[in-house]
């Protein structure tokens, strides 16, 4: 495992309104860490450097490289001085499949996900989440969003990480993880919740970002009928969720909240009309 710290103390002059004074502030770390495959590097997100298994499983399956835990066969973590490699090993008939989409995606000069190939990649279809049983509260969604934030160590700590949660009725935060990055966020939590065997259409994906249309493709490759975000969607991340059957609920601020897509999943009484 890694030993890079995931935050550093750092010096700062801090103007208030009493006057100013010098002192130090937790600030998230933030490195370069390459998805590699087959000794080949596929990506090279800005992460922090924590829950780094649970990245690369994680990612592996939200971006469609593997279809389940079983289909990765080792993970080594290598520092590499300037940032973190994640060295993936894929089983055969995965490694065969992440082989003929590399050889798909590289363009005619070589500039791997670029040009139309990159755009179909970016539309990809998504899993249909619409057969997928599930029912909360509003209260569940207050819940779920105030008991994210009491698992947001790192947030705690430096003001400036994202978070993402996944929420069970009767349970609550059943696992959660942070990062610089929204999407790595989630991605751990996908990684997550495969090693803990949890069953992603057994509850809902909780954020503290905003929900781009990505967002919503990683919560259907989890098998979440539901996510719920603090912040505002995006309007092709609501007509994604809508296509997926996918409850989209954004907003969330206390006990008031924005159901954009499918509300039949959230019990909430009658609605009235607002402007």
């Amino acid at each position: 495992m890694t030993r890079l710290p995931a935050t550093a103390r750092v010096a700062r002059t801090a103007r208030r309104t009493g006057g100013t004074r010098v002192a130090a502030r937790t600030v998230p770390e933030e490195t370069p860490v390459a998805l590699s495959y087959g000794g080949t590097t596929h990506a090279v997100m800005m992460a922090t450097p924590a829950d780094l298994e649970d990245f690369a499983i994680g990612f592996s399956v939200t971006e469609g490289i593997v279809s389940s835990l079983a289909e990765i066969d080792a993970i080594d973590i290598q520092e590499l001085g300037a940032g973190i490699d994640l060295q993936i090993r894929l089983r055969d008939a995965a490694n065969r499949r992440f082989e003929a989409r590399r050889r798909r995606l590289a363009g005619p000069v070589g500039c791997g996900l670029c040009g139309i190939e990159s755009i179909d990649e970016a539309m990809r279809e998504i899993p249909s989440v619409s057969e997928t049983a599930l029912t909360l509260s509003a209260g569940d969604i207050t819940q779920a969003v105030a008991l994210l934030a009491q698992q947001q160590e790192y947030h705690k700590q430096t003001g400036a990480v994202h978070a993402a949660g996944f929420y069970i009725a009767g349970k609550g935060i059943v696992a959660a993880r942070e990062d610089v990055g929204r999407h790595n966020a989630l991605d751990k939590l996908a990684g997550a919740l495969l090693k803990a065997g949890i069953d992603g259409a057994s509850g809902a994906v909780i954020v503290t970002s905003r929900v781009s249309v990505e967002m919503v493709q990683k919560t259907a490759a989890i098998g979440a009928p539901l996510v719920a975000a603090v912040s505002a969607p995006t309007a092709l991340a609501i007509r994604t969720a809508q296509a997926a059957g996918m409850t989209l609920v954004a907003l969330v601020r206390g006990e008031e909240f924005d159901i954009f897509t499918h509300p039949e999943r959230v019990t909430i009484g009658a609605a009235r009309h607002v402007a």
